[in-house]
């Protein structure tokens, strides 16, 4: 997720206005910036890695003159902070400059082609190949705007895009698919930004663009195209009443909410991994002898349920360890065959970074999943794959651990494909299953919201909340408990299921609430009996479990309904309502959900 802002101005210059747009957008990334403008005739570029103010202070970003231009603050999904990563980026010819936020996911083939025509690339980014296209096009004689729409419908993947052209210097092109981009309206300006929070202070009036759609900004008028045809479209302003925060966080009233909402978005991007960078990786846990899969906190959880995919899909024994526990439990046995594909949102966890210092110097192999390009982790793995959630406000994990599930599923399908341990047919089933999660992510969110929200009311002054689960279930559980635990300061506990009867069961009194965590899986028969031996002394079940499980539902003192979906795939829906219900508890308890007391984003100390 990335900020981009477009700006035309009749007077005077346009960077300095560009820069206080993407100074309120940089919470959508502050790993590198730049602004590009046009002056006489020319395309005039600052930019490097850092923070906004920072490369201000070296480069000067107010200072560039021109009445039109782009910008850009940045968080990586392809190529590591750096100047020549750091957008606008050029075509060949330097007369076309482009902003994106989002991934192309055919890149590399577009590349290959832009290569053998000759083409030199200076970045490392999918962003750049968009500006090459272009230059393509328009060599065939076509104007800038009908260039943009026949780039278009060769990339596949999402973007926004902000395009400025020296032979048309009082327009900027603009394209949106998946990634949001919204036109503002003012007198003697006009913008396009990510979010409307980059230019509200200038003005409330926005024309939200839509997937699929090009459009042309000038000074006095805006023009909307469909991308495939080129066809008018005509839309009117709406007048927005948010303030900047709200704005920020697109009217939600915190940024986890915000966060929890755009999982359905963050999931469909973790499908979007670099095939080249999956199969290497897969490559070198197939080579494995003892595979570990290393995290801590949230991204353990993620692990944990990663081994019982690896499992049950590619037949590989991936063992979970917490980061912290490491060195202590296998240290003596690590060696040139062990593989370890330690996964870490921030990339920077202290005890994750310790456990695989001691491995690499033990000739280990160590893979990474993580969201932050540049990281530690990514320097020190032989190989990494990115699951591309964008930045995280909230303190608590939600966007980052479903987008952690999203990547490794899509690793271990890979992984069995490439063991021939799973059938064409099945493999067509659960290829399906994943392109349709980002809208059953959607659909849990929205419905579970309000019956979590009335769960949270009932349960505000719990003294003590359970989760089971069994199977890669108890991977949600676990997660739940964190989540409410983190937010609710609620304590809580999280047991396998089948284990309850070693401890769990003694707490049990008259109305405890007891969280059940039930897909439709081959322990499905097993949770009911523990549901049942939890009701007979009294507790309160609450049951997440498909809509038309009647048994379960039967059983239910209260239960969360869930759409039917392959087991595997189920800690990433099943995980969303007790996100929600962490920030409801949250709410009634009076706490504030996006900055939990004594913790932090990233825990970098020991």
């Amino acid at each position: 997720m990335c900020g981009i802002v477009g700006c035309i101005v009749a007077k005077g210059n346009v960077a300095p206005i560009i820069f206080e747009c993407l100074k309120r957008l940089e919470y959508r990334g502050y790993d590198s910036a730049g602004i590009a403008t046009i002056h006489e005739g020319r395309i005039l570029v600052r930019k490097d890695a850092g923070k906004l103010s920072e490369i201000d202070a070296k480069l000067d970003l107010k200072g560039l003159p021109g009445s039109i231009g782009i910008g850009h603050t940045r968080w990586a999904t392809h190529g590591a902070p750096s100047q020549a990563n750091a957008h606008p980026h050029l075509d060949g010819s330097g007369t076309i400059a482009v902003v994106h936020n989002g991934i192309i996911e055919n890149f590399m083939e577009l590349k290959r082609e832009l290569l053998e025509l000759g083409h030199t690339f200076r970045s490392k980014t999918d962003t750049e190949v968009v500006a090459h296209l272009i230059q393509e096009m328009m060599k065939k004689g076509m104007d800038i705007l009908t260039a943009t729409a026949e780039t278009l419908r060769k990339v596949k993947g999402s973007y926004s895009l902000a395009i400025i052209h020296t032979g048309t210097p009082d327009r900027v092109i603009l394209a949106r698919n998946e990634s949001p981009l919204i036109i503002g309206i003012g007198e003697g300006f006009m913008f396009a930004a990510s979010d409307a929070a980059a230019f509200l202070p200038y003005t409330d009036k926005a024309v939200y663009l839509e997937n699929g759609e090009v459009a042309v900004l000038k000074i006095d008028e805006y023009k909307i195209f469909k991308i495939d045809d080129l066809r008018s479209v005509n839309r009117s302003h709406v007048v927005l009443k948010w303030t900047v925060e709200e704005a920020q966080k697109a009217g939600f009233p915190h940024y986890t909410l915000k966060e929890i909402y755009e999982q359905a978005q963050t999931v469909r991007e973790a499908l979007r991994l670099q095939l080249t960078y999956v199969d290497l990786v897969v490559e070198l846990l197939d080579r494995g002898r003892d595979v570990f899969l290393l995290g801590a906190g949230t991204s353990y959880h993620a692990c944990l349920a990663g081994s019982y995919i690896f499992s049950k899909l590619a037949r590989l024994s991936a063992y979970p360890v917490i980061a912290s526990e490491f060195v202590e439990n296998y240290g003596s046995s690590i060696g040139v065959d062990t593989v370890i594909l330690a996964v870490s949102q921030s990339g920077e966890t202290i005890d994750v970074l310790n456990a695989l210092e001691y491995a690499r110097l033990r000739a280990a192999t160590i893979l990474g999943l993580t969201n932050v390009v540049g990281s530690t982790l990514t320097r020190i793995s032989r190989a990494y794959v990115l699951q591309n959630s964008g930045p995280e406000i909230g303190v608590a994990a939600t966007k980052t651990f479903t987008s952690q599930l999203t990547a490794l599923m899509f690793l271990a399908l890979r992984l069995a494909r490439k063991r021939g341990k799973v059938s064409q047919a099945e493999m067509d089933a659960l290829q399906e299953d994943l392109s349709n999660l980002p809208s059953l992510v959607n659909k849990v969110v929205k419905d579970s919201e309000p019956i979590v929200k009335e769960i949270a009311k009932q349960l505000s002054n719990a003294e003590l909340l359970l989760f089971l689960g069994r199977g890669i279930s108890y991977a949600t559980a676990l997660e739940g408990r964190l989540k409410v635990m983190e937010l609710s300061y609620i304590p809580c506990i999280a047991y396998p299921a089948g284990e309850s009867k070693h401890g769990p069961i003694s707490i049990i009194e008259e109305g405890q609430p007891v969280f059940f965590v039930a897909p439709r899986d081959e322990t499905r028969r097993y949770i009911i009996g523990n549901v049942m031996e939890m009701k007979a002394r009294g507790a309160r079940a609450i049951i997440t479990c498909e809509r038309d499980d009647d048994e379960l539902q039967g059983l239910a003192d209260i239960s969360i309904p869930m759409p039917p979906t392959n087991p595997l795939l189920s800690p990433i829906l099943y995980t969303i309502p007790y996100q929600l219900l962490a920030y409801y508890l949250a709410l009634e308890r009076g706490n504030d959900p996006d900055k939990p007391r004594n913790l932090a984003k990233s825990v970098t100390v020991l």
